[in-house]
């Protein structure tokens, strides 16, 4: 059982990207792009049919709902389509990531923050 949520999840998020790729190609039609633009709403909205507090109940909808609407955007994609992105999306899965350029990202970041945080001091504490 494990095996299966395991190579399900693992198929969702390949398609997660593919649906990406997808709703930016000009032959795919209005209604697929208008539904995987809602799903991607919906997805990384903070404000969920049942809010994710209420326990189980919470987190089922995302579980339920996100997946749901990943699988009617393709089935509104025609399948040709999908095929090309989806080994697109397994190539995007396939490059090598950087930790040094995650490194640096993260660098930068801090280094915003700690100047935002002295700017703060000197003007509110001057």
């Amino acid at each position: 059982m494990t095996g299966r949520l395991t190579n399900w999840a693992r198929s969702i998020k390949g398609d997660v990207v593919a649906v990406h790729l997808a709703a930016r190609d000009p032959r795919v039609p209005w209604y697929a792009k208008a539904l995987a633009l809602c799903v991607a709403a919906y997805a990384l909205s903070p404000i969920d049919l049942i809010p994710d507090f209420v326990p189980v109940l919470g987190y089922l909808d995302d579980v339920v709902i996100v997946p749901l609407g990943i699988l009617a955007v393709i089935k509104l994609v025609p399948p040709e389509i999908m095929a090309e992105h989806r080994a697109a999306a397994a190539a995007i899965a396939e490059r090598p990531t950087s930790r040094a350029a995650a490194a640096v990202v993260v660098a930068v970041w801090i280094a915003a923050l700690a100047l935002v945080t002295w700017w703060s001091y000197r003007w509110f504490a001057g």
